[in-house]
């Protein structure tokens, strides 16, 4: 008799409701998907799927699967984690291209649900873990600043626009320049909040100082990068922060013939990649090193904002360095390293 190894329960989140699918996998490694069912995104949904689920597999603890879809999943996350239940969530992007694999012709709530249960059940998942309370409400604010500075730079070119007009309404032009008032006033205020919260964790506060150590790297930048990334907590090396990020290169190539230009994947996440841009850009005026990386780039290839992208990365890097060695940044450190190899009697 096949013995069962792994039960999960594959979740589509939606606004109101849950469409979830639950499989098993045998010990000979086959599977199948044996049940249905669709719920309320509510706390009293929540509780009516753990009991349906559980009551199919009393012996062995679900392992519950969902993609991140917004902020529609938060709620039964958090619920399932504050019950000690196993939980993963995954990229919307992961379960799309594993989608594909299976030839999935019709794309339903119910379809979804099977293709992240199939995808639970042959994937070693991480278990999620919730932000901490001080980055959560950092990263909500950082992204509400994004947004206010996108709408204010929309409504500084519909000023602009108006006041180029062969004749302007003035009216526009005034509810323009108050409108802009009232975006200036609430970033204030936004930036002043995230200064309250810092100072008041030691912990951050430390963690800001030292990533603020490095050239371009505000603290803005700083705070963002940390509440994106739960203060590293999420991120093991380099190459996962990277690709984390979206600024890990796609190459396309097959034997001799095929050969496409290797780009950034931009499958991660904006807010960090977007927080990087400004920095680099400093970085490659007032720093050597950078400047020194940039200027190779562009000898090599002649892009410009290609070789950005690459300071972009090699900045984001840094600061992950620089946390993981808990030593702050030193301009020309390598410079001065060699300098002392040169004066080094052999």
């Amino acid at each position: 008799m096949k013995k069962i190894v792994k039960h999960v329960a594959g979740i589509d989140v939606a606004q109101k409701e849950l469409v979830v699918c639950l499989g098993r996998i045998y010990d000979d490694l086959s599977s199948e998907l044996y049940s249905h069912k669709t719920f309320a995104n509510s706390v009293s949904g929540f509780k009516s799927m753990v009991s349906w689920a559980q009551l199919s597999a009393k012996e062995m603890a679900f392992h519950y699967v969902m993609e991140a879809t917004g902020v529609y999943h938060e709620s039964l996350a958090y619920y399932l984690w504050e019950k000690d239940l196993i939980v993963s969530i995954v990229l919307p992007n992961k379960i799309c291209n594993y989608s594909r694999t299976l030839q999935v012709k019709t794309v339903t709530d119910k379809t979804a649900s099977e293709a992240i249960a199939q995808f639970g059940l042959e994937r070693k998942l991480e278990q999620w873990q919730p932000q901490k309370p001080i980055y959560k409400k950092l990263k909500q604010l950082t992204r509400e600043r994004d947004q206010l500075v996108g709408t204010r730079t929309v409504a500084k070119n519909q000023l602009h626009a108006e006041k180029s007009e062969a004749e302007p309404n003035q009216g526009s032009i005034n509810r323009n320049i108050k409108l802009l008032a009232f975006l200036n006033k609430q970033e204030k205020e936004i930036k002043d909040e995230i200064n309250r919260l810092v100072s008041k964790d030691e912990e951050v506060k430390a963690l800001v100082k030292l990533e603020c150590s490095i050239t371009g790297i505000g603290v803005l930048t700083a705070v963002t990068v940390l509440a994106e990334t739960n203060g590293f907590e999420m991120i093991r090396n380099k190459r996962q922060l990277t690709s984390y990020a979206g600024l890990d290169v796609k190459e396309k190539q097959s034997g001799t013939s095929v050969k496409g230009k290797s780009r950034i994947s931009k499958k991660g996440n904006r807010y960090l990649r977007k927080a990087m841009h400004m920095p680099a850009l400093s970085a490659i005026g007032n720093d050597d090193r950078y400047k020194a990386v940039f200027s190779r780039l562009v000898s090599k290839h002649g892009i410009k904002m290609k070789a950005v992208v690459a300071v972009q990365r090699k900045l984001l890097e840094m600061m992950f360095t620089v946390f993981q060695r808990q030593e702050k940044y030193v301009k020309g450190y390598l410079i001065s390293k060699e300098v002392q190899r040169e004066l080094t009697p052999q």
